[in-house]
């Protein structure tokens, strides 16, 4: 049995540019993984791909499921004949704006490739996860990157020095949510990306990511959507929270801290959760041995 972890993203950084001929819009973003994880355990079989997973809502989903999509997409590109039999260990909250189901699919593809013995070239990997969708091709490439285009250009950029983040994942029921908060930009929300890009040049610099540079353009557009959300945003604020950030189209909140300030994370992470918000502390970059 092959395992894979399939890691959360948090946007430092996310502005829209418009809107392309195809329907999508051309985005320029900072993506940054977290420790927080989904796991997906691969076993060999005859038969056909089957599924299974601990979340009753992505097992009823079945073939419409991104990880079913990805193993099929995988089996028909590299004319494999063999089955495969998946479980997934959901961790990261659904429609979040953590990239959980990108993340599952991009996992998907590395294990089963792995599992069946498929080795494709670099940019064969990278189309297929481009036709999983928009955040996919991140999670293929790693930690930190310059995200461009609709997801399909990924840059890696230096990890950020060390850091803490705390996440408030409110589940809200806002059906189609990607295209609802596209649907719900307005012109001065789009940019020409020159924030985001400043703040890659910081990182590069190997500065810590700082407030003025994390700039997000759904922000203003999450807040209406989402009933309730500037409510939370006011508690993680009470409770010490500065410069609280909306990560992808919402509605998960961050409050970033470097590895300095880690019993502050703590406790803000404590006081949260104590107040009934379902919160995460998270380490940026993957999970370590030590």
């Amino acid at each position: 049995m092959i395992t894979e972890k399939a890691y959360a993203k948090l946007n430092l950084g996310l502005e829209v540019t418009g809107r392309r001929d195809d329907g999508y819009h051309d985005i320029v973003s900072v993506m940054q993984l977290v420790d927080l994880y989904d796991t997906l355990a691969f076993a060999p079989s005859d038969g056909e791909i089957t599924v299974e997973c601990d979340n009753p809502v992505l097992a009823a989903e079945g073939r419409s499921n991104l990880v079913w999509r990805a193993a099929r997409l995988l089996r028909e590109t590299a004319r494999v004949e063999k089955g495969a039999v998946i479980e997934l260990r959901k961790r990261i909250p659904l429609a979040s704006g953590l990239g959980g189901g990108s993340s599952d699919a991009a996992a998907t593809l590395r294990g089963l490739s792995q599992l069946w013995g498929v080795s494709l070239p670099q940019d064969q990997m990278r189309n297929l996860a481009t036709v999983l969708g928009s955040d996919v091709p991140f999670f293929l490439e790693g930690e930190t990157a310059l995200v461009e285009g609709r997801g399909d250009k990924v840059v890696p950029l230096p990890a950020p020095p060390p850091g803490w983040a705390v996440l408030v994942c409110q589940p809200f029921s806002v059906p189609n949510k990607t295209e609802r908060l596209y649907g719900s930009l307005e012109r001065h929300d789009m940019s020409a990306g020159i924030i985001t890009r400043q703040l890659a040049a910081a990182l590069r610099r190997g500065e810590f990511p700082t407030a003025g540079l994390m700039y997000n353009a759904f922000e203003r557009a999450a807040y209406r959507v989402f009933e309730g959300l500037d409510e939370a945003r006011q508690q993680i604020v009470r409770a010490g929270g500065d410069d609280v950030r909306l990560s992808g189209s919402g509605p998960t909140l961050f409050v970033l801290f470097p590895e300095t300030q880690q019993a502050r994370a703590k406790g803000l992470y404590e006081t949260l959760e104590g107040q009934g918000l379902r919160a995460f502390l998270v380490r940026t970059g993957r999970e370590t041995d030590s």
